[in-house]
């Protein structure tokens, strides 16, 4: 027996009496009284096998899988089919079978009986279960399990997405649905999903008023930045909280439903799809698991973010190294309450000390390392050069001397975009730091890699966290320069890249993430203002200050004597690395840090600029000349 029949045996029955019922009606209604005679005959021994052909053809076209409570028309569509084949196959033996004898007699069934069977068959079977769908939804509005208080929301937007929407909620009873709205006025007035349009955005305060409502539904799965932005600044000014549904990609491929609500994300100001690698764990899995990690500037944005991924990948233990103990104190209470169980070493110190970097590989012995610490502000590193030159090049250089030292089997350089064609400090240190990973590498089958992207949303000393706060005392939302342009990406991007980065790491390659197109930072800042519920320009003043030390207008990726090769991530792509004089290189880094000790600031800024910072033929054996030269 099918395992439908055991699982859905109350709905079979129901089926059988629905038939049987309708067959026998059928005959009535055709002969306006009880049949009797050959016709009785006929109706008696034609029952059981049009029942039993009905329920077989049922099971056969999955009808027994659908849950009845949540019946709806494609199921119509699917029993009116199946009950089409069995109507079909009668009327073809009544109208072949031939001759004058008692069994064609009883195969001509009354084209009458089969059409009235057919339909009443069909009629039957969905009223039983629109009747469950009823007591169904009669249930959930008599209450939440939780007790909670439902909710009047509208919802904004009356297309396919809202209609999908408007049904889900019709079996959560935490929500109300107090109507639709929509920004086409021809619809108002009109009734979708059994839910009137009420009218258009503009209208929002009055229709709040109207009906109560205590919520906003934003129910476009397709709405562009712009517009989710005036959206939300619509119901900002009309004091209502709004939520969103998924994104049209998340709900198509069923990683949520679309009545899994969310407030808005900063991902929805990177002007492009969020990127996202396919199989992530487990392609990365293997390559940190059981894996011991050291992770320095652990404690900042893209650090923090790294052990909180790294923690997923089932490593043997993170060494969590930072000079702020503040940060990584924090860190790790925040994994202690996630319950999280791989072993967190905290270190405190700072990577300019070889003495304590020694100490404290020594100690844990690592694997992989992951080098983030850096100083990343352009303006200040303007202004204090010789710090730069300190920790990002000297501090870079004593880490990658000491994993060598340690035979350290993947050690990742987190870069930046303005290493390319750099014209500020901050670029060249880190561009130096590129080119150092390049030097350092050797023959013992270490695998060094350099990552190198834009600005990271939401990360500290990004744009989006001055902005708000900016937004938040009244403006003005400062700006140096109206054509600024960046490369944006989230902290979560930010971290895949270079944790996709460690597991292809082979020979000093650069990888970069296919970040789309630069985004204006007043585009920015105006669809920030927006979504605080105010206006640019009437609201928030923007105000233009001029470019900063070090800053250019847009930034760059890849510079033009590198070529990006794609790899096995679709979105992520890498540049060789470039040959250089390996010699010239570490001599120049030696007397860049001796002149920073001195603190000579304007020195230090020439000596820095003055070497050739563009690839040039390689002379000798890179990894034994970098480490001779450190030793």
């Amino acid at each position: 027996m099918k395992d439908w029949f055991y699982t859905r045996i109350n709905q079979v029955i129901l089926d059988a009496c629905c038939f049987s019922a309708a067959f026998i009606a059928a005959y009535v209604i055709r002969f306006e009284t009880w049949p009797s005679g050959g016709d009785l005959r006929q109706m008696l021994n034609w029952l059981p096998i049009l029942v039993v052909a009905r329920l077989l053809v049922h099971a056969s076209f999955g009808i027994y899988r659908h849950i009845w409570k949540f019946v709806s028309f494609g199921d119509a569509v699917e029993i009116a089919k199946s009950l089409a084949l069995v109507s079909a196959l009668l009327a073809a033996l009544r109208f072949l079978a031939s001759g004058s004898d008692a069994f064609s007699a009883w195969l001509r069934i009354p084209v009458s009986v089969i059409a009235l069977e057919g339909l009443g068959s069909l009629a039957a079977s969905m009223s039983v279960r629109g009747v469950r769908r009823i007591l169904y939804l009669h249930e959930r509005r008599a209450g939440s399990e939780s007790g909670a208080p439902t909710k009047r929301v509208l919802l904004y937007g009356a297309g396919r997405a809202g209609i999908m929407l408007r049904k889900e909620l019709e079996t959560n009873s935490a929500y109300e649905v107090a109507g639709f709205l929509d920004d086409n006025p021809k619809i108002t007035g009109s009734v979708i999903a059994n839910t009137p349009v009420l009218g258009t955005g503009d209208q929002l305060p009055q229709l709040i008023a109207k009906f109560r409502v205590d919520e906003v539904i934003i129910s476009i799965a397709t709405v562009s930045r712009l517009a989710l932005a005036a959206i939300l600044a619509k119901c900002s000014r009309a004091n209502v909280p709004a939520k969103i549904i998924p994104s049209l990609p998340e709900i198509l491929t069923s990683h949520v439903r679309i009545s899994q609500l969310r407030d808005t994300r900063v991902e929805e100001m990177l002007g492009r799809e969020s990127v996202e690698v396919p199989g992530f764990e487990m392609v990365t899995g293997e390559t940190y698991r059981g894996k011991r990690v050291l992770v320095t500037g652990a404690g900042g944005s893209i650090g923090s973010e790294l052990v909180r991924q790294l923690v997923r990948l089932s490593p043997a233990s993170i060494a969590v190294f930072d000079k702020d103990e503040n940060s990584i104190y924090e860190l790790e209470q925040e994994l202690r309450l996630k319950r999280n169980t791989v072993p967190i070493h905290l270190h405190v110190a700072d990577i300019r000390d070889a003495g304590r970097l020694r100490a404290t590989f020594k100690e844990f012995l690592p694997h992989v390392v992951f080098h983030a610490a850096a100083h990343k502000h352009v303006p200040l590193m303007e202004l204090h050069p010789c710090e730069a030159i300190l920790n990002n090049i000297g501090g870079t250089r004593n880490l990658l001397s000491i994993s060598h030292e340690f035979a350290v089997e993947r050690f990742v350089f987190i870069s930046s975009d303005k290493a390319v064609n750099p014209k500020n400090v901050m670029g060249a240190t880190k561009r130096i730091g590129e080119m150092l990973v390049r030097a350092s590498l050797n023959g013992n089958g270490a695998r060094y890699a350099c990552v190198r992207f834009g600005n990271v949303l939401g990360s500290r000393g990004s744009v989006v966290p001055l902005f708000k706060k900016q937004i938040s005392e009244g403006g003005p939302v400062t700006i140096t320069h109206p054509d600024m342009a960046r490369y944006f990406m989230t902290i979560q991007e930010a971290v895949q890249l270079i944790l996709c980065a460690g597991t292809l790491a082979n020979r000093g390659e650069i990888f970069v993430l296919d970040m789309g197109v630069p985004r204006k930072i007043l585009d920015l800042a105006r669809e920030m203002i927006l979504l605080s519920g105010l206006e640019p320009d009437r609201d928030i003043e923007t105000k233009f200050t001029g470019l900063r030390p070090g800053e250019k207008l847009e930034e760059e990726l890849v510079a033009s004597f590198e070529e990006l090769l794609p790899t096995q991530f679709g979105k992520l792509s890498l540049i060789e690395p470039q040959p250089c004089d390996t010699n010239a290189l570490l001599d120049h880094v030696s007397e860049l840090l001796q002149t920073a000790k001195t603190n000579d600031r304007k020195q230090a800024h020439q000596l820095l600029f003055s070497f050739d910072l563009a690839p040039s033929h390689e002379s000798g054996n890179p990894g034994e000349q970098a480490m001779a030269a450190s030793a």
